[in-house]
């Protein structure tokens, strides 16, 4: 059984390309009776085949000699690690010649390395030599014992080393021993059926393709395994696993020289030159070059070892000779604790006048579009915080203190219920519990851990062994403790668990890395001189927050990088250490049956149960706790909540972003581009770029996260009372569970009801699962926001492919529901002004929904008229009229009628200060940048690009357009354009509208409608299918005559997509602030992991599959736009701050103080005037002409010569006047 386990557990090396992933679906396992008798073929063949395969490696190798030099030879039968790829490099024929890889690389020449080696260690060459024979020779022995052969086949197959036998032990030994991973080259992952047992497998070559996209998840996962015990400080183990690769021809094209640098750098940090020298020499044997970083390695142990000034002078001659400079190892190596200093000590050796590069000169970004904003004639002094350099640096600690505790403990809003005398005795035995958990699954944990490490000893080396040691037992036991306690009692998905389990061992890893590489230090030391250009006492000028933070680190000089190597970890490693994880807590985790009833027997059950059920057509593995555990935890009505550090608002400014690597939180690790499905060529693009192309977008996400806010206390009192008073569906307070709706007692048994009765009963289990989801969001923002409510906190932002921003912290931020954004407040007070009480009363006005079309100082006259219901609703706000309640953002128009009363009620309202944000709203975005796109005149009036002395409606002239072609089918005789009569509305239609900019398809724009219609209580049921049908036809021939620009751009976008997609490429275009943006949809594939506790399929999909051509196509056009909308906001949010304006946005809903209204309205139409006046879609034909349709060839293939002529017929555009906008009052209002 150990041996399937181990050979199981391979498998979770698979595939991968970072930390995101999406799975799909999970199917049930063998059956037991399955399992055992493939464990006992595997054990019958274990010893056989082991000896076998030793002895064909030992006489077929064709390694040259140095490459074997010091490896030590194990006892016979002990081979060391199990590969942890699993068949994805299962042996097969090898190449005569090894192919370079990784970058940079090329087939080295002969050195002086290996003729030095080969002289100083003679002796031990010939000691290695006789082991090898006699292994060897043992080893065929016992091969001719289990399998007697003639001796002409045995020598045949002696000689032909690099094949692996075809019998079925072979692969069992292949599958249980070597623990390679059924990957296709250029396939799906091919995985052996569960009911045919131990199965032979025809081998599979590595990937020769070294560009391939799957050939480097593959290298990332050897480097994974590399840089884990490089973290554990195990050389020797480190050592051990790259030399099994190194000696196999077949695998070893997955080594490329970062993989060796680890090791070096392993033994670089003992100060151990004979094996930096060693693994140098073994480098150069397989044809692989020397990088940057294998110098600094080799320079940093003879600074360590003070190395005489000949050797030194050696290693710096033959980096010269590589076509190397001494100051690229500062400009572009990334050192850690004190490896920078040591590879200085080394260079001054030999030059004792050596000084550190300078640091380059800053890069001036030369877009069109921020030449004023950056240019230094022009520049004013950041914006101050109203916050000392003492008070600033006090919360930069608390911070940090937050972060090194990963977790957050804070009090339920909940916590005000009286507690019970049953609640009372249920703390009491849950803390009980709690305790004997932790031991059991801290026992549970160290037995599998020995288990695990016992294989060392053995036959193979388990791979997830060194992830359990990362962290101290404990920390493992508290992080599957936190799973526990919030598995709701409807069950959780098995592979989510599985997720959030390895997620949470992987930040702590993150964090501890950064820590012991004394990254944090530098952090903390840059991070004091930072605050001085945001504190109100301090002195710079000039400069931006990444400016600044750069500067700092240049004169910082020595010390760590603050980015560190990149160590992510393969999702298919993450998925089999949750799942590992997962299986310890369900078997360690058990309670007496009898624990609420003493009738019952008294036994121990699981807690945790592992059940299936179905999704659609899928089979899925959940978890659900036992309702005896539910109702304890239920009883005990606990106050406290965890949460990770990176889930709450930051209590300092945040960290600037300076590269793809680097920003946000102080330890957390924050991706600058969020990415699906591990789509990781965001990443790649990133790092292409050239740093200042990425300057424009940085500094944008630094200006958002900058904001620094505050809680409305009054509004999160009422909002808590009404949510501990059993909720309020209407205002968006989600009732309790207890709250759900009943289904009557039926008599009999569930076989014996009705199909109404069965259907009842789901409905009411469906509704109570909403519920608990719908409670439990509700109650994590609002105890965040309780938790904060005496605080000043930030946001630190990243963004989308499409450079849409987004918070970082999940829960609580501004992006939130109308719950959320009304208990938030700017930290920064400003006064009101001449108009900023005006603003306010507009703003009221715009959050009813009442006065839409009307202008605005008819919304002003509007707010006059009804202050005293205003006033009401802000004096008392439960037992009043109550006219806030009324409106489409109830609990925002509460927040502001108070903020109305307060100002309206002070002696100078104008003086007034006041920290309430203002927004102003795109009319239909979307649509705007399409209209604008095309200077399409009709669709510019209909989307208030131009000026009108009222707002334009675009979705009540769509809906009276279709009211047109209504009567005229109607008139003709045709019944459901009749059955519409009186129907049709700016509701039923407002959806589709918006989204048809955004590539609804007429499917999803019906569904829109259908449930539209399904809400208007008086329209018949039975045409709800042919009316949503009709009406779908009708939009979109009424938006197609409205906006024919519109339409024409749409379809050049799509038709270019789908050629794109159809070549084999995907779609990648670059935003006109410089953001390169790829879409990310490929055909999806799947792998299965073998767990003990169920199979499962992983669904994902990577750039190594083709594209997915009917998604690249339909996104393409909505993606383009959302880039577009997302570069007006940045350029709005970058000409604010110069305008020394608080900016913040919900993509294209714009926030600031009421005083400044009037100015970001007049930057939101210069940027979108400014934006638009580029020559956006010719740039966009001339980028993807280059790109996909390669020049100079005189012969082109039928589709590129289409391809071609799809990009250069760029759309015509009309007479529209782009300089209206700046005229026009509701472009934004």
């Amino acid at each position: 059984m150990a041996l399937l386990r181990a050979a199981v557990l391979g498998r979770a090396r698979l595939r991968g390309g970072g930390i995101p992933w999406s799975v799909l679906r999970n199917y049930s396992s063998a059956s037991a009776k399955e399992k055992a008798r493939r464990n006992a073929v595997c054990e019958r063949t274990e010893l056989l085949e082991v000896l076998k395969a030793r002895g064909k490696q030992l006489q077929g190798s064709n390694i040259p000699e140095v490459t074997v030099d010091k490896v030590e030879l194990p006892p016979l039968g002990n081979v060391t690690y199990q590969d942890p790829l699993r068949k994805a490099t299962a042996p097969g024929p090898a190449e005569e010649r090894p192919a370079p890889g990784g970058r940079g690389e090329s087939p080295a020449r002969p050195r002086s390395w290996a003729e030095k080696l080969k002289k100083e260690m003679h002796m031990q060459q010939l000691k290695v030599e006789q082991m090898s024979i006699a292994a060897a020779q043992l080893a065929l022995e016992e091969q001719t014992k289990a399998k007697p052969k003639s001796k002409a086949k045995a020598n045949a197959k002696a000689k032909n080393s690099l094949k692996i036998p075809k019998a079925k032990a072979a692969a069992a030994w292949s599958q249980s021993h070597a623990g390679s991973c059924s990957v296709h080259a250029h396939g799906k992952p091919r995985v052996a059926a569960v009911k045919e047992g131990v199965k032979a497998q025809r081998p599979q070559r590595v990937l020769e393709d070294k560009e391939s996209s799957q050939h480097k998840i593959l290298q990332q996962t050897v480097q994974s395994n590399l840089e884990c015990l490089l973290f554990l400080q195990q050389p020797e183990e480190a050592e051990r696993f790259l030399l099994l690769y190194h000696s196999s021809p077949k695998k070893r094209g997955l080594l490329n020289v970062d993989a060796y640098n680890i090791v070096m750098r392993s033994w670089a940090r003992k100060g151990c030159l004979q094996r930096v020298n060693w693994l140098l020499s073994l480098l150069e044997s397989v044809g692989l070059r020397p990088s940057l970083d294998s110098y600094a390695a080799l320079l940093e142990c003879l600074g360590r070892n003070q190395s005489p000034a000949s050797a030194i002078q050696r290693c710096v001659q033959q980096l010269k000779n590589d076509g190397f400079h001494v100051d690229e190892l500062f400009q572009k190596c990334l050192f850690e604790e004190d490896e920078k200093e040591k590879v200085l000590r080394a260079i001054r050796v030999v030059q004792p006048k050596y000084q550190l590069p300078p640091p380059p000169r800053p890069q001036i970004c030369k877009s069109s579009l921020l030449r004023d904003f950056y240019s230094r004639e022009t520049t004013v002094s950041y914006p101050k915080l109203d916050f000392s350099l003492r008070e600033l640096q006090e919360r930069f600690q608390q911070q940090l203190q937050m972060e090194l505790d990963n977790t957050v403990t804070v009090e339920s809003v909940e916590a005000t219920k009286p507690l019970t005398p049953q609640a009372i005795k249920a703390r009491k035995l849950l803390a009980t519990l709690r305790s004997q958990w932790r031991d059991s699954i801290l026992q549970a944990l160290q037995k599998s851990k020995h288990n695990m490490s016992k294989l060392k000893t053995r036959s193979r080396y388990n791979t997830l062994y060194p992830y359990l040691c990362l962290l101290p037992d404990e920390e493992y036991v508290d992080i599957m403790l936190q799973i526990l306690n919030t598995v709701s009692p409807q069950g959780e998905s098995l592979a989510v668990l599985a997720r959030e389990l390895s997620s949470k061992v992987y930040n702590r890893y993150i964090t501890q890395r950064k820590l012991r590489s004394r990254q944090l230090e530098k952090v903390q030391e840059v991070y004091e001189g930072y605050i001085h250009l945001l504190a109100k006492d301090g002195r710079p000028d000039g400069y931006l927050p990444r400016e600044y933070w750069e500067k700092l680190v240049a004169e910082a000089g020595f010390g760590p990088s603050l980015s560190l190597k990149d160590c992510s970890w393969p999702y298919v490693l993450l998925m089999r250490l949750g799942m590992h994880m997962l299986e310890l807590l369900v078997q360690a985790v058990k309670v007496p049956r009898n624990i609420l009833n003493p009738r019952l027997e008294p036994r121990l059950i699981p807690v945790l149960y592992h059940i299936y059920s179905f999704r659609s057509s899928w089979q899925v593995g959940l978890i659900k706790p036992h309702p005896v555990f539910s109702q304890i935890v239920s009883d005990a009505a606990e106050t406290l909540l965890t949460f990770n550090s990176s889930s709450i608002p930051m209590l300092c400014p945040p960290v600037p972003w300076t590269s793809p690597h680097f920003g946000a939180f102080v330890l957390n690790d924050t991706r600058l581009m969020r990415f699906v499905d591990g789509a990781f060529q965001h990443q790649l693009l990133l790092e292409q770029c050239p740093p200042v192309n990425l300057h424009p977008v940085l500094d944008a996400l630094n200006q958002l996260g900058n904001c620094a806010w505050k809680i409305n206390q009054p509004v999160l009192d009422i909002i808590i009372s009404i949510f501990n008073d059993k909720g309020n569906e209407k205002l968006d307070i989600p009732p309790p569970v207890s709250e759900a709706p009943r289904p009557p007692a039926a008599p009999g048994n569930s076989s014996t009801w009705s199909k109404s009765q069965k259907h009842e009963l789901l409905q009411c289990k469906k509704k109570a699962a909403e519920m608990h989801s719908l409670r439990m969001d509700a109650l994590y923002k609002l105890s965040i926001a309780n938790y904060v409510r005496d605080k000043v906190f930030w946001f630190p932002h990243n963004m989308d492919f499409r450079g849409r921003t987004y918070p970082c912290p999940p829960y609580f931020n501004h992006l939130g529901n109308d719950v959320t954004r009304a208990i938030l407040l700017f930290a920064e007070g400003r006064p009101l002004g001449p108009k900023g009480l005006d603003w306010l009363k507009i703003h009221l006005i715009n959050l009813t929904g009442l006065k839409k079309k009307n202008a605005l100082q008819e919304r002003l006259e509007y707010a006059n008229e009804i202050m005293e219901e205003i006033l009401d609703s802000a004096d008392h706000p439960l037992t009043g009229r109550k006219w806030w309640m009324n409106t489409d953002e109830p609990w925002q128009a509460l927040a502001c009628c108070m903020e109305i009363a307060k100002a309206s009620r002070s002696p100078d309202p104008a003086a007034y200060v006041s920290h309430f944000p203002v927004h102003q709203d795109g009319s239909c975005n979307g649509l705007q940048h399409y209209a604008a796109l095309g200077r399409d005149l009709i669709g510019a009036i209909s989307v208030n690009l131009m000026p009108c002395s009222v707002p334009q409606d675009v979705y009540s002239a769509v809906a009276q357009q279709v009211e047109e072609f209504r009567k005229k089918d109607a008139a003709q005789g045709v019944r459901i354009a009749q059955v519409l009569q009186g129907f049709i509305s700016r509701k039923v239609v407002k959806q589709t509208v918006m989204t048809v900019v955004y590539g609804v398809t007429r499917y999803g724009g019906r569904l829109q409608m259908e449930k539209r219609l399904k809400e208007i209580d008086e329209f018949p049921e039975e045409y709800l299918w042919e009316a949503s049908h009709y009406l779908v036809k009708q939009v979109f021939n009424g938006i197609k005559e409205m906006f024919s620009a519109t339409r024409d751009i749409q379809n050049w976008l799509t038709e270019s997509a789908k050629l794109i997609a159809q070549s084999g490429r995907t779609v990648e275009w670059v935003t006109p602030l410089g953001l390169p943006i790829v879409q990310p949809y490929y055909r999806s594939r799947s792998t299965v992991l073998n767990c003990s506790m169920q199979h499962l399929s992983v669904k994902h999909a990577s750039s190594s599959q083709k594209p997915d051509t009917v998604k690249q196509k339909n996104a393409f056009p909505p993606n383009f736009i959302h880039s577009l909308d997302s570069t007006h906001m940045m350029l709005t949010a970058l000409h604010c701050l110069r305008q020394g304006l608080t900016f913040v946005s919900v993509h294209d809903c714009y926030w600031t103080h009421a005083l400044t209204v009037d100015i970001m309205n007049e930057v939101c139409r210069q940027q979108f005037v400014a934006l638009h006046s580029e020559k956006i879609l010719q740039d966009l034909s001339e980028f993807m002409l280059e790109k996909y349709c390669s020049p100079g060839r005189e012969m082109r293939a039928p589709w590129q010569k289409k391809l071609m002529e799809q990009l250069s017929s760029v759309p015509k555009t009309g007479e529209f006047n782009l300089n209206k906008v700046m005229d026009s009052t509701y472009f934004f209002s």
